[in-house]
């Protein structure tokens, strides 16, 4: 070990991979650090997504009427709720005492598709008669792509 990696907390670790790799020991300043960096990247997305699908809304009932603005709701919320969901279970991995673990993390996005799609099952089931399609699919969208937003005013993560 020499000198830069004392001062930047890190030690060799034979273990972790493989012969000379090093492991690298966080100061509860730096965790805490990190979790509010993520915790504001999350919050960042799922506003972003709640305005582009807010927009979305506007546009499509100014454009059609009151069940394009229900359709692009339904369309947008199907994603938008089993997103915030999930994210709210990552944010109290982050500062809550449950842990998260890789598992969770692909549970939770197995979680998110599934009430998508069964959400957009039950919309195209019970509300044949009045779903407008393209209404729909823009506010799911709008959702899907709500980083666009933080690309634009340059607020990614």
């Amino acid at each position: 070990m020499d000198t830069n990696d004392a001062q930047r907390g890190c030690e060799p670790d034979d273990t972790a991979g493989g012969a000379g790799a090093e492991r690298l020991s966080l100061s509860e300043h730096d965790r805490a650090a990190i979790h509010l960096r993520a915790s504001k990247g999350l919050v960042r997305a799922l506003v972003a997504q709640a305005v582009m699908l807010g927009a979305a809304i506007l546009v499509c009932g100014l454009v059609s009427g009151a069940a394009a603005a229900w359709s692009a709701l339904i369309g947008g919320g199907a994603y938008l709720i089993p997103n915030a969901l999930f994210a709210l279970r990552l944010l109290a991995g982050l500062w809550g005492p449950v842990t998260s673990t890789p598992f969770t993390f692909f549970l939770g996005e197995a979680f998110k598709l599934g009430a998508a799609v069964l959400t957009l099952g039950l919309a195209a089931w019970l509300g044949s008669g009045w779903i407008v399609w393209p209404a729909l699919l823009v506010g799911l969208l709008c959702v899907l792509k709500g980083y666009v937003l933080l690309l634009l005013f340059r607020r990614l993560p």
